[in-house]
């Protein structure tokens, strides 16, 4: 098994794959107590892992449960996308579980992030991997570690949020404000490869937009975006950042998402864009070749709604990138 600090998912489903018509829950292969090896020798299109970590989160949250809300939604999606007439059943996907996070240490749950990260790119070189959050906090480590296993790669960001996420370490730390300039202040992102869509409103202070200009930060505004068209504004990002860095990183921070969309966001706000806008953003996005890995953060399963919108949208949001991935390899 793999050596790393991860834990079988801790929820599971049973399956039924001869069905005409499969559910998620019976598409994903999961990890189980029983597996044996051969699972992970086998070659995956796509590896999912869980990171349950919201200690490091600015605002009271419980991104942690989001992982196995993720899993249980399962069974409220088909594997058959009618917009693009694809079936993703076709496509290999692994879930490996959740990293370990310990209950008080945050420093020690990052370096497990950041180890596991590392082990796992290392043994599923050609997969992609899928990570889900978690706060935001846990992208600086994801992206760490797999810097860690090729220095001399360069990685470009491509960010879906609706805050720049470059506060002072000084005062706030490795938390989910800090995760874009922990990445450019360690050396691992040049902040010319960074590329934010979504930013909206009245939640980035003067000092943040001083240091995105002043690191080269390329953001875009939901209005340009909106302007220009989101397809259009993600395809222009990706050409930029395909010309300029070996591999891409994907980061998806849900607080993107109007709040009429997204209740269950610790930092909901009113003005961001509608599921429709997000899930066209993450289909383009899936469909660059140079994609190396993805995640979904800061989604609060206990602040959503009795129906769960927000969950069932982080959801649809990952089937709809892997639509995009699938595009691409058509």
């Amino acid at each position: 098994m793999l050596k790393l600090p991860l834990e079988l998912p801790s929820f599971y489903w049973s399956q039924n794959k001869t069905a005409i018509d499969i559910k998620v829950k019976d598409w994903i292969e999961q990890r189980l107590p029983n597996s044996d090896e051969s699972l992970l020798e086998k070659q995956w299109d796509i590896v999912l892992l869980g990171a349950p970590l919201s200690r490091s989160s600015i605002s009271a949250s419980a991104a942690s449960e989001f992982p196995d809300h993720f899993r249980k939604m399962w069974k409220g999606f088909g594997t058959y996308n009618i917009d693009t007439d694809q079936d993703l059943r076709d496509l290999r996907v692994l879930d490996l579980g959740d990293i370990e996070m310990h209950v008080t240490d945050i420093s020690k749950c990052h370096s497990n992030i950041k180890k596991v990260m590392n082990g796992v790119s290392k043994s599923f070189s050609e997969s992609l991997i899928f990570t889900i959050g978690g706060d935001h906090s846990i992208t600086a480590m994801l992206v760490s570690g797999l810097k860690d296993v090729d220095p001399s790669k360069k990685i470009g960001i491509l960010q879906f949020d609706t805050h720049l996420d470059l506060r002072d370490l000084k005062d706030q730390g490795p938390s989910n404000g800090t995760p874009i300039r922990n990445l450019i202040e360690s050396g691992i992102v040049e902040g010319e490869n960074v590329y934010n869509i979504g930013l909206h409103g009245f939640f980035n202070g003067p000092s943040l937009i001083s240091y995105a200009k002043e690191q080269k930060v390329n953001y875009i505004t939901l209005k340009q975006a909106r302007k220009k068209g989101i397809m259009e504004t993600v395809q222009d990002a990706l050409l930029e950042l395909e010309a300029k860095v070996d591999f891409i990183y994907v980061t998806i921070d849900m607080d993107v998402l109007d709040i009429s969309y997204a209740p269950g966001v610790p930092a909901s706000t009113p003005g961001g864009m509608s599921t429709t806008e997000l899930f066209e953003a993450v289909y383009t996005a899936g469909t660059s070749s140079k994609i190396r890995a993805v995640d979904i953060v800061c989604l609060d399963p206990n602040r959503d709604l009795a129906v769960q919108p927000t969950v069932k949208a982080g959801v649809h949001t990952f089937l709809s990138f892997v639509s995009g991935l699938m595009n691409k390899q058509v």
